[in-house]
C-alpha cells in the first residue's frame, strides 16, 4: 500500500514539475510558474527526488555546515537571495526576447559578486544553464553555441524557484515537511516526540440499524509514563498588528506581533529582521482552489459551482461571460479585501479600481432597472416630462422647461403624515413650504417657487409647520393630546401654468434661434450668452453686437484693468510704468476670456483678468524670468497662453544653440587627450551612439595607449562591436595579402571564395584593372588566384555576391562596365549564342537554319561548322560541303593538309569559339573569349588546384587526358601512327600537294601575347608538306576520327603505366607469363572508354 501511494506522489510531482515547465517556457515570466513551484516545494518528497539538476543537498550543506544557528539562518537568507538572482538569469534564458547580451555573465557585477558568488554551488547552476567557457571576467556560452538548450533551462530554473521557496519556508518556520532537512539544518528543524494515538474501542454504527454495543476487551493497566516536557502549542490565530487582517505568524523577537503573510514578507526583509524566528499561528486548513489545487477557497460561486481561490476567481470571473455571477465569500470579511458593489468581485486591498469592471472602490451599486419605453411608440411622438410634464418633441433628449433627460424619473417627495382624527380643519393656513425641484423653502403662500418658478404638484411637496409648534397651538385652543396638522395643498392655477410654460418654449426657441445663428458667423453660444445679458431686453440682435461693440468693450476692459493696476501702483509706493516703457500690456483675447467667464459682467471680468495676469506672472517668474515688462510683452502677444508666451521668452536663450546647430562650421573632434574626461564620454555617447558609458570610458583608454596609431572612428566601430579588449586589438590590426600593411578590420574586404583579406586601397585598385584592362574571368583575388575559374557552380556564385561588393568601391563607370562583361558572360551559356567567325561579334541566333548573319559585321557563315557560307551549302549537310571543297575547291586542294587541318581547328568547348589553328604545340589552350583553360587534343578542363575527379591528388596545373588525347599521341613516331591506320585499314596521306620546304598551318604561339603565327617548321618526304610535329596531328586526327584505340600497341611497360593512371589493378598473379600478362591488362584498359570530349570532325 505503502508502494503505491510513493508512486501516486510520485506521478503528481512529475505532473506539477511539466506544467511548472511548461508554463515557464511559454513567457518566460517567472509569476506563471510560481503556483505550481509552490505546490512542488510542499509535497512530501526526498530531495534526491525533487531535484533532478540540482545537487540541493550539497548546496544546504556546503552553505549551513559547522556554524552556529546565528551564521545558520544568514547563510540561508543569502542562498535564498542567490537563488533568486540564478531564478532570473533562468528566466531571461528562456524568455522569448532575451536580453542584448544575454551570452556571458560578468563577475564584476556587484550583484553578482554579493549574491551568487557568495554562496557555494553557485556557478555550478551557471554551469547547468550552459556557461561552461571561461572567461577573463566571466562566463559565457562556448562560441559555436547559437541559442541556449531551453529545456535544460526551464528544468534547471523551475528546480532553483522550488529551492528558494523551500529555503524561505525553513526560515518562516512553515515548511510543512521539515523532516526532509533535518540531517542537513538541525537548528532549524528541532526533533519532537510524537504522543502514542488514544485507543479508542468505540464501533462504527451502519445506517437504519439499531446500534450495538460491544464492550471493550480488559486492558491490563499500563504502567504510569515519564513526566516528558510537551511541545509549546502554537499562540491562538488574531488579527495582523500591521494590517489588521487574518494572521498567519507571531514573531517572538518583536514582542510577539502576529502577521499575515503578505506583511511578514515586506517586514522581515529588513536586513535587521531577516533573522527573525517566526512560529506559524493554528489554524485550520480550508480546502484547496478546485481550479489550481494550491491556493485556500476564498470565495464561492453559486452560479458555476465552484470554490476558487482569491487569484482564480479574479481570473477566472475577468471572462465577459461571467463577469455577473453571484459569489459570496466563505471568509469573514477582513480589512485586507473589498467586494465591487457592480460585478461582485473581491479586490485586494491596496487596489483602488475593480480589477474586473476598473471602477472605484467607493462606486455605489448599479441602479434598479426601470421600466421599458413602449416599443409601440414612435422615436418621434411627443413626449411628457415626468418631472415638470412639459410636452417635448421626439427629437429633444432634454426638457425644453427644466432641461431633466427624457428617461428621468420623478424627483421623490417626502413622506406625508395623514391625520385621522378629524382634526383638519383646525390646522392653520400654511406660511413655510419648500420646492419639491431646487428645495428652496418659500415663506408666501402660492404655487409658484420664488427661486426657480415652477409649480408645487405633488401633495406631499407642502411643507407643514414643525409638529411642536402646531401641537402647541392646538394645545390652547382644544384640550386633549396633541395632533399633528398637516397643511393643505393650495388649488392649482392651470391657465397661469400654461401660459408660463408658453412664454418659457418661446424663450428657448428664441435662445437656439440666436445660438444656431451664431454659429453660422462665428461665435459660440458662451458669446452669445454674454451678449443677451449686455443687451437686456432691447431689440438689438445679439450677433450684430458681438460683431460692433464687442471690441470696444474688450477695449475698455484692457483700459479699466490698465488703470487699475497703474492706481495700485501708485498706492503701494512703486513706480508705476508708462506705456512706453512696457507697461500694462493687455491683449483682447485675455479680456474675451475673462469677460466670457464672468458672465457679461463687466467689472467681474476687470478683476479676473488681473487675477488671471498676475498668476501668469508668478508662474513665469517661478521658471527664472524676472523681467516683469518682456513677460507682460510675451503673454500680450501670446495671446494670454502661457505656453506661448514661456516660447517666446526662451526663445532669445536658445538662440546661441539654434546658431550653433545650424552653423555650417565642423563639429570639433572629440579630444581623448581632454583632462576632462566626463565631457569626451558625453560627446562621445552623442557623436557616435555608444550602447554605454563603460563603452566610451573604453575607447578613452585604448587611445591613450602608448604607440596607437588607430583612429578614433577606428576604435569607436571596435568597441561597438565587441567589450572584450584583446577582441578589439584583433579587430584593429589586420594585414593586407597584397601590400602587407595593417589596417582595422572596418577597412579591410574579403571575398567569399577565400579568407584573404585586403585594404580598401587594394581592393578597389585590382578590381578597376580587371574589368577595364582584362577579361571577367580575372577577376579572382589578387593573392590567392581564388575560385577556380573553370568550374561553373563556383564562378556563378562568386559573381553573384561580387557585384554587391563592388557596387560601392567601384566608380560608376568602371562598374557599369563590370555589369555589361557579366552580361556577355551570361549571355554566352545560352545553346542559342554563336559567335561570329569574320568578326568577334557573337549574338543569340533564333533562326532555325543553316545561313546565319552576323548582325555587326553582315556576314553570313554556318551556324554548324562556323565556316564561311557559299551556295554549295545550301541544301547541303557540313559534312557534304567539306567533301565538295577538297574534291572540287583549287584553293582548298592547293592549300593541303594544311586547309584541312585550318579548317578542323580549335573549337573552345565552353563558348564554342571556333579558331582556325592547329593543335600543335602547347596543348594548354586559352581562349581569348571566355578564358577558358582547356586541352586542346581532349577538350578536358585544365585546373589549377586539386579538382572534383575522384583520387585526384594534383594539386597544381593539370588536365586528366584519355590515352587517345594528342597529350600523349605526339610523342610517337609518325612510322608508329602510321601502323595503327593501316591494322585498321584507315588512308592517309604521305605526297605533298606543293613543293614547300616551310611548314605554313597556322599555331597560337606560347609568347603571353597569344598571338597567332605559321609555323615555319622544315617538312620532310614522306609527310604531306608538314612539319612532323603537325603530320604527327593529322595522323592523330585520323585516328581519333575513326575512334582507334592506341592500346593495341602499347608494351607491356605502356600498359603497366596506363593502368596504373587510369586506377586499373595491375597486380600480377604467380607464374603468369608476360604474354598472357600483357593480354589481361590489355583487356582490363579497352575496358575503360575513350576520351569523350576528344573532337572527331570528318
Amino acid at each position: 500500500m505503502s508502494f503505491e501511494h510513493s508512486g501516486a506522489a510520485q506521478i503528481t510531482m512529475e505532473e506539477v514539475r511539466q506544467r511548472a515547465q511548461v508554463s515557464l517556457l511559454k513567457t518566460g515570466q517567472a509569476q506563471d510558474a510560481r503556483a505550481d513551484v509552490q505546490h512542488l516545494a510542499r509535497l512530501s518528497a526526498p530531495l534526491s527526488q525533487k531535484y533532478v539538476h540540482l545537487r540541493a543537498g550539497a548546496m544546504l550543506r556546503e552553505n549551513t555546515e559547522g556554524k552556529s544557528h546565528q551564521e545558520v539562518l544568514e547563510s540561508l537568507v543569502r542562498l535564498s537571495k542567490a537563488l533568486g538572482i540564478l531564478e532570473k538569469y533562468g528566466c531571461n534564458l528562456t524568455s522569448p526576447t532575451r536580453p542584448k547580451y544575454w551570452r556571458t555573465v560578468k563577475h564584476n557585477n556587484p550583484v553578482f559578486r554579493t549574491t551568487v558568488d557568495a554562496i557555494k554551488g553557485g556557478r555550478a547552476v551557471l554551469y547547468l544553464y550552459g556557461y561552461t567557457q571561461q572567461q577573463i571576467d566571466g562566463l559565457s556560452f562556448p562560441e559555436h553555441v547559437c541559442d541556449p538548450d531551453t529545456s535544460t533551462v526551464v528544468a534547471v530554473t523551475v528546480e532553483v524557484m522550488t529551492l528558494r521557496t523551500e529555503v524561505d519556508l525553513l526560515l518562516k518556520g512553515t515548511h510543512p515537511h521539515p523532516e526532509h532537512f533535518r540531517h542537513i539544518c538541525p537548528f532549524l528543524v528541532p526533533e519532537q516526540e510524537e504522543s502514542p494515538e488514544p485507543e479508542c474501542d468505540a464501533v462504527m454504527i451502519p445506517p437504519r440499524e439499531q446500534p450495538v454495543v460491544q464492550q471493550s476487551p480488559k486492558v491490563p493497566p499500563k504502567p504510569a509514563p515519564r513526566i516528558k516536557t510537551l511541545p509549546r502549542a502554537p499562540p491562538v490565530v488574531s488579527d495582523c498588528s500591521l494590517c489588521g487582517s487574518a494572521s498567519m505568524f507571531v514573531c517572538a523577537s518583536c514582542n510577539h506581533q502576529n502577521f499575515c503573510d503578505a506583511c511578514d514578507d515586506l517586514y522581515h526583509r529588513h536586513p535587521g529582521r531577516a533573522a527573525h524566528k517566526r512560529d506559524a499561528l493554528h489554524q485550520a486548513k480550508p480546502d484547496p482552489c478546485s481550479i489550481c489545487g494550491v491556493e485556500l477557497v476564498h470565495s464561492l460561486c453559486s452560479t458555476c459551482r465552484q470554490k476558487l481561490c482569491q487569484k482564480c476567481d479574479r481570473l477566472f470571473h475577468s471572462h465577459p461571460d461571467r463577469v455577473g455571477h453571484n459569489r459570496s465569500l466563505l471568509t469573514p470579511r477582513t480589512a485586507s479585501s473589498w467586494e465591487c458593489c457592480h460585478c461582485t468581485t473581491v479586490n485586494e486591498l491596496r487596489a483602488v479600481l475593480c480589477v474586473t469592471c476598473d471602477r472605484p472602490r467607493l462606486s455605489t451599486a448599479p441602479p434598479a432597472p426601470t421600466a421599458a419605453p413602449d416599443p409601440l411608440q414612435s422615436p418621434t411622438a411627443e413626449w411628457q416630462c415626468r418631472s415638470c410634464t412639459m410636452l417635448n418633441p421626439g427629437s429633444s433628449v432634454l426638457c425644453e422647461a427644466c432641461e431633466r433627460p427624457r428617461l428621468a424619473t420623478k424627483p421623490p417627495a417626502p413622506p406625508v403624515k395623514t391625520s385621522t382624527t378629524g382634526f383638519e380643519s383646525l390646522a392653520p393656513p400654511p406660511t413655510k413650504w419648500m420646492c419639491q425641484f431646487c428645495t428652496y423653502v418659500n415663506t408666501k403662500p402660492g404655487s409658484m417657487c420664488e427661486m426657480c418658478s415652477l409649480s408645487c404638484k405633488d401633495p406631499g411637496a407642502a411643507v407643514s409647520l414643525p409638529a411642536a409648534l402646531l401641537t402647541s397651538q392646538v394645545s390652547k385652543s382644544t384640550p386633549g393630546p396633541p395632533v399633528a396638522f398637516v397643511v393643505p395643498r393650495p388649488k392649482l392655477d392651470l391657465q397661469a401654468e400654461t401660459q408660463r410654460q408658453k412664454a418659457l418654449m418661446e424663450d428657448g426657441l428664441s435662445l437656439i434661434k440666436h445660438i444656431r445663428e451664431a454659429e453660422g458667423r462665428g461665435f459660440s453660444p458662451e458669446e452669445v450668452y454674454a451678449a443677451l445679458s449686455m443687451c437686456g431686453g432691447s431689440n438689438i440682435n445679439p450677433c450684430d453686437w458681438l460683431e460692433s461693440e464687442l471690441p470696444h468693450l474688450l477695449d475698455e476692459i484692457c483700459a479699466i484693468a490698465a488703470s487699475v493696476q497703474t492706481t495700485a501702483a501708485k498706492h503701494h509706493g512703486t513706480r508705476p510704468q508708462e506705456e512706453g516703457e512696457g507697461g500694462v500690456k493687455l491683449s483682447r483675447a485675455e479680456a474675451k476670456q475673462s469677460w466670457l467667464s464672468a458672465g457679461g459682467d463687466t467689472e467681474a471680468a476687470v478683476r479676473k483678468l488681473l487675477q488671471d495676469r498676475q498668476n501668469k506672472l508668478r508662474e513665469l517668474q517661478a521658471l527664472g524670468f524676472r523681467d516683469v515688462g518682456r513677460c507682460e510683452e510675451a503673454l500680450r502677444q501670446s495671446g494670454g497662453e502661457l505656453k506661448g508666451a514661456l516660447s517666446l521668452l526662451q526663445r532669445p536663450l536658445l538662440e546661441p544653440y539654434h546658431q550653433r546647430i545650424w552653423t555650417t562650421q565642423t563639429e570639433p573632434p572629440v579630444d581623448h587627450t581632454d583632462p576632462d574626461r566626463q565631457r569626451s564620454c558625453r560627446r562621445l555617447l552623442a557623436l557616435y551612439d555608444l550602447p554605454s558609458w563603460g563603452r566610451c570610458e573604453l575607447v578613452l583608454s585604448l587611445l591613450q595607449e602608448e604607440g596607437v596609431t588607430f583612429s578614433l572612428e577606428d576604435v569607436v566601430q571596435a568597441v561597438k562591436e565587441s567589450p572584450d579588449r584583446d577582441v578589439i586589438k584583433r579587430l584593429l590590426q589586420n594585414e593586407c595579402g597584397v601590400c602587407y600593411s595593417t589596417f582595422p578590420v572596418s577597412k579591410m574586404r574579403s571575398l567569399t571564395s577565400c579568407q584573404c583579406s585586403l585594404c580598401l586601397e587594394c581592393f578597389q585598385k585590382h578590381f578597376t584593372i580587371a574589368v577595364t584592362e582584362k577579361h571577367i574571368r580575372d577577376m579572382v583575388c589578387p593573392a590567392c588566384d581564388d575560385p577556380d575559374i573553370n568550374d561553373p557552380e563556383q564562378l556563378d556564385d562568386y559573381f553573384s555576391t561580387l557585384d554587391i561588393q563592388l557596387r560601392n568601391c567601384l566608380s560608376p563607370d568602371v562598374y557599369d562596365l563590370f555589369h555589361s562583361k557579366l552580361t556577355e558572360h551570361t549571355l554566352m551559356k545560352d545553346p542559342k549564342f554563336l559567335w561570329c567567325c569574320h568578326c568577334t561579334s557573337g549574338f543569340i541566333n533564333d533562326v532555325d537554319q543553316l545561313k546565319v548573319t552576323c548582325p555587326s559585321c553582315h556576314k553570313s557563315f554556318c551556324c554548324k561548322c562556323k565556316k564561311k557560307w557559299e551556295a554549295q551549302h545550301q541544301d547541303v549537310s557540313c559534312e557534304q560541303f567539306q567533301k565538295w571543297k577538297r574534291d572540287n575547291d583549287p584553293e582548298f586542294q592547293k592549300q593541303g593538309l594544311a586547309g584541312y587541318l585550318r579548317d578542323n581547328g580549335i573549337t573552345c568547348p565552353s563558348c564554342r569559339f571556333q579558331y582556325a589553328l592547329t593543335k600543335g604545340g602547347c596543348m594548354h589552350f586559352t581562349c581569348s573569349q571566355c578564358r577558358y583553360e582547356f586541352c586542346s587534343g581532349c577538350n578536358n578542363a585544365f585546373h589549377k588546384t586539386a579538382c572534383r575527379t575522384a583520387g585526384c591528388t594534383l594539386n597544381g596545373l593539370h588536365a586528366h587526358h584519355p590515352r587517345d588525347c594528342l597529350f600523349y599521341l605526339r610523342d610517337w613516331d609518325p612510322a608508329r601512327l602510321q601502323d595503327l591506320l593501316k591494322k585498321s585499314n584507315v588512308a592517309f596521306n604521305t605526297e605533298p600537294t606543293a613543293a614547300d620546304v616551310v611548314c605554313g598551318v597556322m599555331e597560337q604561339k606560347d609568347t603571353g601575347q597569344h598571338l597567332d603565327q605559321p609555323c615555319g617548321g622544315e617538312t620532310k618526304p614522306g609527310q604531306a608538306g608538314l612539319c612532323e610535329k603537325h603530320y604527327r596531328e593529322y595522323l592523330v586526327s585520323l585516328i581519333n576520327l575513326h575512334s582507334l584505340d592506341p592500346a593495341v600497341l602499347f608494351d607491356l611497360q605502356e600498359l603497366i603505366l596506363a593502368c596504373t593512371r587510369y586506377h586499373v589493378p595491375v597486380l600480377r598473379t604467380e607464374g603468369e607469363s608476360d604474354p598472357h600478362y600483357r593480354d589481361r591488362l590489355l583487356q582490363k584498359l579497352m575496358e575503360v572508354p575513350l576520351g569523350d570530349k576528344v573532337p572527331r570532325n570528318q
